[in-house]
């Protein structure tokens, strides 16, 4: 199975998020997209495997969006779009395919719902044991 995981090594939930792809036994392909950057057909195509709209994976965290008025009620879809190309943090994270599906995987653990080896447990970074099928995602 192919795992591709567009991922931020700064952040905690992509890490675990990478991590339970490899405890599954995957060595997924890794796309840094703060490097990499985003095409529009790219995060269009994402969407789409996602069933979400782009407001839907707009990091709203900091104040970018908010300056960038994309957290306005009416913000079009494209104007997000465009703004996500041209500041790839705008995307939130970590945003999983499989050929099982798309996940954004926040919490981490909803990766394992497109995962064909789940491991029996997972401890994240922080310590904390999930168990997947048993633990709530919150």
């Amino acid at each position: 199975m192919t795992v591709t995981i567009f991922h931020n090594p700064a952040c905690g939930t992509s890490r675990n998020t990478l991590a339970a792809i490899r405890e599954s036994g995957i060595e997924p392909v890794v796309v840094e997209y703060l490097k990499a950057g985003w095409t529009k057909p790219q995060l269009q195509a994402l969407l789409g495997k996602l069933g979400l709209g782009p407001r839907d994976i707009l990091r709203t965290k900091g104040s970018l969006a908010a300056e960038l008025g994309l957290t306005d009620p009416g913000a079009e879809d494209d104007a997000i779009l465009d703004a996500m190309v041209a500041h790839p943090v705008l995307v939130e994270r970590p945003i999983v395919v499989s050929a099982r599906g798309a996940v954004l995987a926040r919490p981490s653990e909803r990766v394992f719902g497109i995962l064909d080896n789940v491991p029996a447990t997972f401890v994240k970074e922080d310590g904390e044991q999930v168990v997947p099928g048993k633990t709530p995602i919150r």
